[in-house]
């Protein structure tokens, strides 16, 4: 996966280096195009200028009159007709030229060697302090015809060169400003689908899609928004069915409360069936009380209120204990329980763990099969305890063990109903579990059973 941040700093280098280039081409073609044929007539000019004013002037002294010429700012060479040469001003890098160019100066002709300097020389070309990337003209003085060669000087070049050099500026600013707006707009855009989808989620429209194809940083910010937005669009069809449930649940034993409550105003009714109906209505509010013990203890738990209290306990002894309590239940539907329960001691809370093993127990018994088995086993290994309980009930689908701990989850056949039907009990579970540092794994199959195991550390 490539860094945004590497990627941002490769295309802003790219994009500079490209700017660069452009401009730098761009350049060139106006000094092949523009700037040299103006720069060949304008030297042409001084040249002639040079050789006219040395003809209309006789009596001056030659040497002396290009000697101070080149002060000014040229680089001359003078080739008498016997091809003897004279420099004047600044010394030429290379004096190479041939024969033949100088007796075509000297048969009277200009030679445009500026223009005529080689194409596939960049703008550098134009500082080439070379004899042939020069202007030659003929001169006639006294008589004799001499091939005057003139160039400007290179020092005298920088000063007009400012106007290229600021073109190449210019544009590399403004083909970089142009890149930049591009490159930002192709960072940014991905951003700002990512907010209004944001703001279509904040509204409870879940729908969202992204295009997650990118391999950087904001294709896997792509990628964890729509899991959660699945995730939340998940959560938030649980919550509803939770409320409906929670409220099925609810109005089933009060409308029984109701009922019997009814029914007990009846004068005429036996003692016996007074009893019967205060014995049901008891028995709802039992069922009420439980309901209502668990949504205070997640509540209870999710704020984690300093709720855990942790001491030193037997918790062999106490599953031992739980398991005497559902004797009854066990003897009920015939169901065959064993265990292996050593006295093992560890450091936790006693009351919450004996919520995560009533909550177990509890439902390998419901959705057990008539006749079937209960195992339970205890045993330390390292630092950690392991505690076991495996069944022969009706088992859970993959899909069903995937979703057996999250909240307000309920299924018709899923495990994850506890005796109350709310769906918070294996929840639970796993909360407290996670609160002293455990975890919980699951091994289930349809129609053949479940294995909770719960890692504690010791």
């Amino acid at each position: 996966m490539k860094s945004l941040y590497v990627k941002f700093i490769v295309i802003t280098i790219g994009m500079m280096l490209i700017s660069f280039i452009l401009a730098f081409i761009i350049s060139n073609i106006y000094y092949q195009q523009k700037l040299k044929p103006f720069n060949d007539r304008k030297n042409t000019k001084v040249a002639l200028d040079i050789a006219d004013f040395a003809e209309k002037h006789p009596e001056i002294n030659l040497k002396e009159y290009l000697d101070s010429t080149s002060s000014v700012g040229y680089q001359i060479c003078l080739v008498d007709p016997l091809g003897y040469r004279t420099f004047f001003g600044e010394p030429f890098r290379d004096k190479s030229l041939s024969g033949s160019t100088e007796k075509y100066v000297l048969n009277g002709h200009v030679f445009h060697g500026i223009l005529d300097f080689p194409q596939q020389t960049f703008v550098t070309g134009f500082f080439a302090n070379e004899l042939k990337n020069t202007i030659g003209v003929p001169l006639r003085f006294n008589g004799k015809t001499f091939a005057l060669f003139v160039r400007p000087d290179i020092k005298f070049l920088f000063g007009e060169m400012h106007v290229l050099f600021g073109w190449i500026l210019v544009l590399s600013i403004t083909l970089s400003i142009v890149m930049v707006l591009i490159n930002t707009k192709y960072l940014v855009k991905p951003i700002s689908t990512l907010t209004k989808a944001t703001k279509s989620l904040a509204n409870g429209r879940f729908n969202v899609e992204l295009e997650i194809n990118r391999h950087d940083e904001l294709g896997e910010l792509s990628q964890s928004f729509l899991q959660m937005a699945r995730k939340l669009e998940q959560m938030d069809e649980m919550r509803k069915e939770f409320i409906s449930n929670i409220s099925h649940d609810i109005q089933s034993p009060l409308s029984n409360i109701k009922g019997y409550t009814c029914l007990l105003e009846n004068e005429l009714i036996s003692l016996e069936d007074r009893k019967q109906y205060v014995s049901i209505i008891n028995g709802e509010i039992r069922r009420l009380s439980t309901l209502t013990k668990q949504l205070l203890l997640l509540a209870s738990l999710d704020r984690n209120e300093d709720i855990v209290k942790k001491k030193r306990f037997n918790v062999g002894g106490q599953i031992k204990e739980l398991v005497r309590h559902y004797q009854w239940a066990v003897s009920e539907k015939e169901i065959m329980l064993s265990y292996s329960l050593p006295d093992i001691k560890i450091v936790g809370d006693p009351s919450l763990l004996n919520t995560v093993w009533d909550n177990l127990l509890s439902n390998a018994i419901k959705y057990n099969k008539p006749n079937g088995n209960i195992e339970l086993s205890l045993e330390q290994r390292g630092q950690f305890v392991y505690v076991t309980f495996k069944d022969t009930g009706i088992g859970m689908s993959n899909s069903e063990i995937e979703q057996s701990f999250e909240r307000f989850y309920r299924a018709d056949k899923a495990r994850t109903r506890t005796i109350d039907g709310t769906g918070l009990g294996l929840s639970i579970v796993k909360t407290i579990v996670d609160l002293h540092g455990g975890s919980i794994q699951v091994i289930s199959k349809e129609n053949e059973g479940t294995t909770f195991i719960v890692e504690l550390p010791a």
